[in-house]
Formats: C-alpha cells, structure tokens, sequence
C-alpha cells in the first residue's frame, strides 16, 4: 500500500484523524522511567499500545531520539508500530533539507533504516532536494509551508515580487506541491493549527494534498477551527485528508504509572473533537 493508502484506511477503520507525535523527553517520563534516556523505547511503545486504535498516524520526531543517543530504540519503536498497528502510517519528522547527493543518504535514513511511510522536508533548497525522496514509491514527503511557531512570519509570510501575483512565500510553495513539484502524488503540506486562515487558504491552493497539521493541544491550535478550515469531504469520507498532530498534550497527560490511560483518554477526546468538527 502507498502512503496515501495507508492514510486513508487508517482514517477510515480508526474513524480518526488525529495524528499522535512522539517527542520523548526523559525528563518528563513518569515514575521509575524519569530522566532515563534508556526507556524511551518503553515509554513511547507504552503510549503507542494505548492509542494504536485511535490515530491515522503516529509521528515520531527524529531529534528527541538523536539528542540521546536513541536512534536504537527508534527502529525498534518502528518495528512494534507495525506489530501492533500496520495499518497506522508512520511520518518521520526529520524536517530534512539538503542538496540533491546529500538528499539521497537521508531519503535512505527515512524509507530504509527506519522504514518510514513519510518524511517532513524543508523546501528552502529547491526541487532538486525533494527529489530523492520521490524516487520511492508510494512514500510521501510533507513540504514545511505554514508552520505553527511564531517565527515561521519571518521568511513565510513574505511576498516574492519576482513571482507573478507576488504571492506570499507559503502561499507560492502550496501552488509548487500541488503542482509541478508532485510529479508521482507523493507531497503535502504542513501548515500549523495556529494559524486556521492560513490553513484554508493553503487549502484553497492545494485542494487534493493531505495536510500535516501540527499545533494542537499544547501549542494552542483549536481542533474545531482547524478541522473547519482544512478537511474537504462529504458524508464523512475525506476528499483532501488532514493530519491532525498532538504531542505533548497525549504524551504527557499524566505523571502517574497510569500515564498511557491518561494519554489514551486524551486522545479519545481530542478525536471526538476532530470527528465532530466536520459536521
């Protein structure tokens, strides 16, 4: 199955379209785990046992793993997703941006050493480094477009006068996904759930792309707002598919030992909320 596949049965059998990340901090782990960069595999694995039958994705931060050392516990985590829940697609968020040879070796780290369904990148450098991962089949590859943080302004909000219209910048690279870029239907776009305005415009630019939407829970992003601004559909079946991403708010809803039954409760509720947005 493509990504696209995946994403689709997974929204359709879970009846879900919230999108779990995992961005594990030892620091905040509960109980005995606390500050053990040793048990991030434990207590990721923990998290995804309890909400595998709620998400259309999971989407495992690559730096929160790197920084100790734990790129080991993420393919291991890898491998337990797809025991538990193969039919969950699962995003890297690698947010990779690099030329063309250097691209290579890190669409290799994406789709074959950690066996990623899709990548976030960062389309600064141009085509030429979004290519490579394209070379994979049926893999997808989430352009940065609108991001959630406040600095994103500062280069995304930009208008390019050299460009007919003198569209903004994340404007232009909606129109380049959804157009020449998306040469084998792999792209999408992340646009942040801070910025719902921005997420129906970019919808309007990219009708048919899946939107990667982080920033709600502990960023702040309303799930009504977002849902109403960027999923496309009728009687309940998705046209335009969006991810909707939460991390800390479902990771570290408890530090109890019960904190997998918090994260499940809170991820119970965030999906009714995205389920009833569309109505």
């Amino acid at each position: 199955m493509t990504f696209l596949d995946m994403l689709g049965a997974a929204e359709r059998q879970n009846d879900s379209m919230l999108c779990v990340g995992l961005d594990p901090e030892p620091a905040k782990f509960p109980g005995r785990l606390k500050g053990e960069a040793s048990h991030i595999y434990d207590f990721c694995a923990a998290i995804v046992d309890s909400v595998a039958d709620l998400v259309s994705a999971f989407k495992p931060q690559i730096a929160y793993f790197a920084a100790h050392r734990a790129e080991g516990q993420l393919e291991r985590l890898v491998a337990h997703m797809r025991r538990v829940a193969p039919q969950v697609p699962i995003i890297l968020d690698a947010k990779r941006g690099d030329i063309g040879s250097t691209a290579e070796q890190y669409a290799i780290e994406a789709f074959e050493r950690y066996g990623a369904d899709a990548v976030t990148l960062s389309p600064f450098m141009g085509f030429d480094s979004v290519a490579p991962y394209l070379k994979y089949h049926g893999k997808g590859a989430f352009l940065l477009c609108r991001t959630s943080n406040p600095g994103g302004d500062d280069l995304q909000n930009q208008r390019l006068a050299s460009v007919e219209g003198q569209p903004l910048l994340y404007e232009h690279i909606a129109r380049l996904a959804q157009g020449p870029w998306n040469l084998n239907g792999q792209l999408g776009l992340v646009v942040g759930a801070t910025y719902p305005a921005e997420i129906e415009r970019v919808r309007s630019l990219a009708p048919t792309l899946p939107l990667l939407i982080p920033g709600v829970g502990a960023q702040g992003g309303d799930a009504v707002a977002t849902v109403r601004a960027g999923w496309r559909g009728h009687a309940g079946q998705t046209s335009a598919p969006i991810i909707v991403n939460s991390s800390r708010a479902i990771l570290y809803a408890s530090s109890g030992t019960d904190f997998a039954q918090a994260a499940r409760e809170v991820a119970l509720k965030t999906r009714h909320a995205l389920q009833a947005a569309r109505h």
